[in-house]
């Protein structure tokens, strides 16, 4: 089998990626991973390389929902099932099955918790516009702000849904909006880059509030330390069991569903004691 995530340099994927592989060893299978490093022209070379290697079936999550479209053509061409995780892809004609989380829920449940906390403000996004997993996920939470006019978005960045980018672009926003009241990210890294920018530029306070998605250790020690408002729970572990039952079915010719939905789940320090901080869940 072959896994392409749109890039290892986010420990939510490696959590994926090391399920995967565990249950397909346990078949006797092997699992050959790589990593485009959010470069889509290299995961589409990444997929002729499987489809060359005759792979059984290929695990992907897009770098670009649209970009990746010819080697989801060339993957139906050549017989071999693909199966989409974390990121739906536009062209799903092509794909076997997408497994992801309930992004517009996710979403959805940062938006009221905002609401809960604040009678409005002024609200920063910082987004990942080539994933269609973040797409939704913003999405559902401006649908929120349309409908509260209290709440303004004064700025919105790209973070790539990476750390360091996220910072960098915080940091910028920073320098000509200093009446912030809500941080939306896409993902836990530019959370934690987002907070990390607004530590550095002294603009941290009780009264701000930023929200990240995964449920990542590190996010979760975050709303620990009231540095993180909340954090929506993923499920990567459940996302792969999903994943990796999929492809022996397609084999054995069974029919599988197209779509699974993953339920996700919003952690904040009320109901942080009854997740680990260690870990995922």
């Amino acid at each position: 089998f072959g896994a392409s995530y749109m890039t290892m340099n986010n420990p939510y994927f490696v959590a994926m990626n090391n399920t995967i592989k565990e249950k397909i060893e346990i078949q006797g299978d092997y699992l050959v991973t790589l990593d485009p490093a959010l470069d889509q022209q290299k995961q589409i070379d990444q997929i002729h390389e499987f489809i060359d290697m005759g792979v059984a079936a290929i695990f992907l999550n897009p770098v670009d929902w649209q970009g990746i479209t010819p080697a989801l053509a060339a993957c139906h061409s050549a017989g071999i099932p693909v199966i989409v995780v974390d990121a739906p892809v536009y062209a799903e004609e092509y794909v076997t099955c997408t497994i992801v989380s309930d992004n517009l829920s996710a979403g959805q449940l940062c938006g009221e918790d905002m609401l809960r906390r604040l009678d409005g403000g002024n609200v920063v996004i910082l987004e990942h516009p080539t994933a269609k997993s973040g797409l939704d996920r913003i999405q559902n939470f401006e649908k929120i702000i349309e409908q509260h006019p209290e709440f303004t978005i004064v700025a919105r960045g790209n973070s790539d849904g990476q750390l360091d980018i996220a910072m960098r672009v915080m940091e910028r926003i920073l320098q000509t909006h200093d009446d912030i009241d809500v941080v939306m990210c896409l993902n836990d890294p530019t959370a934690v880059g987002a907070v990390a920018a607004l530590l550095s530029e002294n603009e941290m306070d009780d009264d701000l509030l930023v929200y990240g998605i995964d449920g990542s250790p590190d996010a979760k020690q975050l709303v620990a330390e009231g540095l993180l408002t909340a954090t929506v729970a993923q499920f990567p572990r459940s996302i792969a069991n999903a994943a990796v039952e999929t492809p022996y079915d397609v084999l054995a010719g069974e029919t599988v569903e197209k779509t699974i939905l993953i339920p996700v789940h919003l952690i904040t320090a009320e109901n942080l004691n009854n997740y680990s901080l260690e870990g995922w869940q």
